[in-house]
Formats: C-alpha cells, sequence, structure tokens
C-alpha cells in the first residue's frame, strides 16, 4: 500500500540513552525521503519533540493532535504545518486514526502503549484495516513482544492478530513491512462459549 501520512506514538521524554532520539531523528529522516507526511501527538517535549523539529526544519509536513487539557499545561508545539486542539485523549486518537495510513511506535510509557493498543484491538475487530510497526530501539519492546508471545500460547490471542503488530529495529525495513502489509480477516474470538457454559 501507498504510505502518505505516517502517525507515530512515542515518549514525551528523551529516554535515558541518547540513541533513542538519535533513531527518531532516522525515522524522520526516511519519512521525508519517502516524502511521507508526520501525524504525532502535538507535543514540544521529548521523542515528540525530536520527530516533528527533524521534519520541520526540512520543509516535512507535520499534523499535531492535542486535548485541550495539555495545550494548557504549555506543551504543545507552536509550529506545525496544522494543529488540532481537541476535547480529550479519545476524540484524539480517533481523529489520530482518521489522519494515518499507518502507525508506527517508538519507545514511551503509559501513552504510547495506550494509543498502540488501542490501534491494535481496532485492527482486531475490523474497525480499521491499517498496519502497525514497533520501531524496537535496542530491543525496548523485547520484554512487551514476551508478553504478546505469552498471551498467544496461552490462547488468549490469535497468532494471526499477533502477527498484525509488525516489528523491527530499522526504520527503513520498518517502513518496508507496513508498506506491503496485508489485512487480518481472522475472527477475533478463539472459540465461542458453548450454550450451558455459563
Amino acid at each position: 500500500m501507498m504510505i502518505k501520512t505516517l502517525c507515530v506514538f512515542c515518549g514525551s521524554s528523551m529516554g535515558r540513552e541518547p540513541y533513542y532520539a538519535e533513531t527518531a531523528r532516522g525515522l524522520a529522516g526516511m519519512l521525508l525521503a519517502n516524502e511521507i507526511a508526520l501525524v504525532y501527538g502535538g507535543a514540544n517535549v521529548g521523542l515528540m519533540a525530536i520527530l516533528a523539529d527533524t521534519m520541520l526544519a526540512k520543509g516535512g509536513k507535520v499534523t499535531g493532535l492535542m486535548p485541550t487539557s495539555l495545550v494548557e499545561r504549555e506543551v504543545a508545539h507552536k509550529h506545525l504545518t496544522e494543529m488540532h486542539i481537541v476535547g480529550g485523549m479519545q476524540e484524539r486518537k480517533a481523529l489520530m486514526a482518521d489522519l494515518s495510513d499507518a502507525f508506527i511506535a517508538l519507545p514511551g510509557a503509559y501513552g504510547t502503549l495506550d494509543e498502540l493498543f488501542e490501534v491494535l484491538t481496532w485492527n482486531q475487530l475490523g474497525i480499521i484495516n491499517k498496519p502497525i510497526g514497533l520501531l524496537n530501539i535496542h530491543g525496548y519492546f523485547d520484554p512487551l513482544i514476551r508478553m504478546l508471545d505469552h498471551a498467544v500460547a496461552e490462547r488468549f490471542l490469535r497468532p494471526e492478530h499477533r502477527e498484525m503488530l509488525l516489528i523491527d529495529d530499522d526504520p527503513e525495513s520498518l517502513l518496508e513491512k507496513l508498506s506491503s502489509y496485508q489485512p487480518v480477516t481472522a475472527e477475533k474470538w478463539i472459540e465461542r462459549l458453548k450454550q450451558g457454559d455459563i
């Protein structure tokens, strides 16, 4: 598929090691080279700012989405191509999904994981059918990947739905995987309760 707009979920912190910021800059460079616009959370701090500033410095298009409550805390980026101020987090995530052809998660914490699992769940339920990638910088997401594999082994997650999450440690390779993604068609429910089981 042709990706024209990519949504990136990532931390509002820089992380402990410099390679997080370096990889975020590398991802921004890949987007610029492929003329892909960026959609992100709209902040001027952390990896979010690294992505946006790298794109903007070289003429890239950057769209931010931020709830009013965070704008009031003065963390909104003031120089984006476009900024959407929304009422709350759910509205923010829904608009991110509407505006984007694909998604990538970089290292982050609760907010990043919340956004990642929201779009994964929407894909699983067929609400959207868009590629989702995990940029696993220096193994940051290894524990999460093991948890998802454990969920498959324990029959809480279908293998087909586990494969919806495309994983790589290289931005260029991950972008290629997103571009060649084929939507999963498996039913969400591993088994349905038989009559009398409740």
